[in-house]
């Protein structure tokens, strides 16, 4: 019941109460007036919702920061009633989720700007049997995975007395993925560029790539033993290897809280969409820079047939074993959609604890924005445990942080670790190798 239900309600009641005392047939008059309002509104406001029904539909349940997620809404009247208004209320915690609504009949936009996680649209004159269809366009600005709903209908009588509300709960979600920059060319160690041929240097490790055979040497594997070369020489042969140059690439994000940074945010958030170039521009933030910058180098391997992994340690644990191909891509960036820098623990440390699971010979590509000696030392570690150790440095100091990661990039150039420095406002296609500057986007299916 709203105010003005009980400001009649009062004159109802004051109207009888004078009838009553007075005897006057005006008195009486109001006093039907005044209760045929409320039965009528009463019973006007049952019927506003029944045969209401409201459908959502997205386009695809995967989005991408920088673009535009569409959906479109219908509301039917299935009732043999006309509904006078229907107002539609979405509280999807989607970011920036607004609405810039096409609407076939009366539609109203509802709030925007900071605070207004409410997309509201009003709708009009709805026949019986009829229908009214509205498009809703949202700009991804924020990766992870939202809930899209839940929707309010409401409605009431003509006077508004009654007003009357129904909430159809949430069914949907969406994942919005990681920005993808196109890269022509990414540093990798000398002797593990892709090309599909065996490098022809020899190595004490097993690979796909045999190169001849030879005698058997006491501390030689028994895996190694070519049986048939053995059976016809009658002594022990085993196989010699040359090292594979499609070796498995590991991703190893940092996602320490303590490594990352973030400069204040700008006061309109749709300044990041940048007018002269159409390009969105990522937040101050290392952790959004790096998570970006693992969707890129992750597309521009799997995209050259190589098998990519991914080691994260941020709130949760996230380890993704190397595969080729389509399947594999949506895993990661899926993942890293999800992925938040809270973890406890420093890179240094979890590479010790997953590099046991990191074949020799495989390229190991670092995304930090840490700066620390140890860091280098276990980096090193890691190269002369036979891994091909890559750094990408994301230079805290341009994100609000302490301490700049210029000399921890001169001293990893410096014993022969490909190296790519980024600061904040860099293009990343540039400074991870492209000449590209526009974002690439994923399509799903």
């Amino acid at each position: 019941m709203s105010a003005r239900a009980r400001l009649v309600l009062i004159l109802f009641a004051g109207s009888l109460l004078a009838a009553q005392i007075s005897g006057r047939d005006f008195f009486y008059s109001l006093t039907y007036l005044w209760g045929g309002l409320l039965l009528f509104s009463w019973i006007w406001s049952r019927l506003a919702l029944r045969g209401v029904e409201v459908e959502r539909e997205a386009r695809t349940p995967r989005a991408q920061v920088g673009e535009l997620f569409m959906e479109r809404f219908r509301i039917t009247n299935q009732s043999r009633f006309p509904k006078l208004w229907v107002e539609t209320r979405d509280a999807s915690d989607l970011p920036g989720y607004r609405v810039t609504a096409v609407a076939v009949g009366l539609g109203f936009r509802g709030p925007s700007g900071a605070g207004a996680h409410q997309a509201v649209t009003v709708t009009s004159g709805l026949p019986p049997g009829g229908s009214r269809t509205w498009l809703m366009r949202t700009l991804c600005t924020q990766r992870g995975r939202f809930r899209l709903g839940p929707i309010t209908i409401g409605s009431g009588d003509p006077f508004g007395l009654f007003p009357v509300s129904d909430v159809i709960p949430v069914k949907q979600h969406i994942v919005v993925l990681p920005m993808i920059v196109p890269l022509n060319e990414f540093p990798l160690p000398s002797g593990r560029l892709p090309g599909g041929e065996a490098l022809h240097q020899r190595t004490h490790q097993i690979t796909p790539n045999a190169a001849g055979v030879r005698d058997y040497v006491p501390g030689d594997s028994f895996g190694r033993i070519h049986w048939k070369s053995t059976a016809r020489r009658r002594k022990l042969i085993v196989k010699e290897f040359e090292l594979d140059p499609l070796a498995e690439i590991w991703i190893v994000l940092d996602g320490a809280r303590s490594a990352h940074s973030e400069l204040p945010a700008a006061a309109d958030p749709d300044s990041r969409l940048r007018s002269d170039e159409e390009l969105f521009q990522l937040p101050a933030s290392s952790e959004e820079y790096a998570v970006t910058a693992a969707a890129s180098v992750a597309y521009h391997f799997l995209q050259r047939g190589r098998a990519v992994g991914l080691v994260a340690y941020g709130e949760m644990r996230h380890v993704i074993q190397p595969e080729p191909g389509d399947a594999q891509q949506y895993r990661l960036l899926e993942s890293l959609a999800v992925f938040k820098a809270r973890g406890k623990l420093a890179l240094e440390n979890v590479l010790k604890v997953e590099a046991r699971r990191i074949p020799q010979g495989s390229t190991v590509i670092m995304i930090t924005p840490s700066a620390s000696t140890e860091l280098l030392a276990s980096v090193h570690h890691l190269a002369h445990a036979g891994r091909q150790p890559v750094l990408v440095s994301l230079d805290a100091a341009t994100f609000g942080g302490q301490e700049s990661s210029v000399a921890f990039v001169d001293a990893a150039a410096r014993s022969g670790i490909p190296v790519r420095r980024v600061q904040y406002g860099d293009t990343l296609g540039t400074a991870l190798g492209s000449k590209q500057r526009k974002p690439f986007v994923v399509r799903a299916a």
